[in-house]
């Protein structure tokens, strides 16, 4: 476990922090590696166990399906997490491709590209490498009786964003300019260099994935723990506590 500590601007007037009695685990992009989410809990386990929290929350930032080989594993471990701990997960824009496929077939034209292929296989499906509109609808229907009602209610309850003390929890990132309250959906899912790009202050501190690199990205004004899991075997859980940042 490494600890770092936030770059701070000679503007800032404090370090930010969590409320007293509180502890965030937050995990970056998954894109079904489960056996690296697997790791990632009994880490988090192991140090509970050591120095235990009044409040300890774990955080995902979405993208749970996808690319990698095991999605609906990943999706069954987050409903027999829930069952255990207080799990937060929020919707990555991948699972904003699979929902939407369960209603208008055609999406998987453009989530193959994505990886939407692979969630289908985790599933027990069988598609092509191109579907035609055909085999889209079929694979639709199929996917949607496959699906456990588990998980259905996991993906019907994914917030967009998570706010605790000067920390907002988002998957991609937020516009500049817009106050935290009045992001879109669109924009908490989807955007990268308007916000990637951006040296203002959000007025929180923002802990985003979506954009894969090599370690996490610690700035003054946001926190990038997405490093890539599925094609680099590193999945990132950022503990925060107080004013103290653990990468476990």
């Amino acid at each position: 476990m490494s600890r770092l500590r936030f770059l701070r601007s000679r503007a800032k007037r404090r370090w930010p922090t969590l409320p007293e009695g509180w502890r965030i685990y937050a995990i970056g992009d998954v894109h079904g590696r489960v056996d690296l989410l697997d790791e990632i809990f009994a880490r988090i386990d192991e140090n509970l166990a050591r120095s235990s929290a009044h409040r300890a929350v774990h955080v995902l930032l979405g993208d749970y399906v996808d690319r990698g080989p095991s999605s609906r594993e990943v999706l069954d471990r987050l409903v027999k997490r829930r069952r255990s701990h207080h799990v937060i997960c929020l919707k990555g824009n991948h699972e904003s491709y699979l929902i939407d496929f369960l209603h208008n077939p055609s999406v998987l034209s453009d989530w193959r590209h994505f990886g939407g292929l692979e969630t289908l296989r985790s599933y027990g499906l069988d598609p092509s490498a191109n579907p035609n509109p055909r085999e889209e609808l079929k694979l639709a229907r199929a996917f949607g009786a496959a699906l456990p009602e588990a998980h259905k209610d996991v993906l019907r309850k994914l917030g967009a964003s998570f706010t605790c003390g000067d920390f907002f929890f988002a998957h991609a990132g937020v516009k500049p300019g817009v106050p935290l309250a009045q992001q879109s959906e669109n924009d908490l899912l989807w955007i990268r260099d308007d916000f990637l790009l951006s040296e203002q202050d959000f007025g929180k501190v923002v802990v985003h994935g979506h954009t894969p690199v090599l370690a996490p990205d610690i700035r003054p004004n946001r926190i990038n723990i997405d490093t890539g899991a599925y094609a680099t075997g590193r999945l990132t859980c950022l503990m925060i506590e107080k004013d103290t940042l653990f990468v476990l």
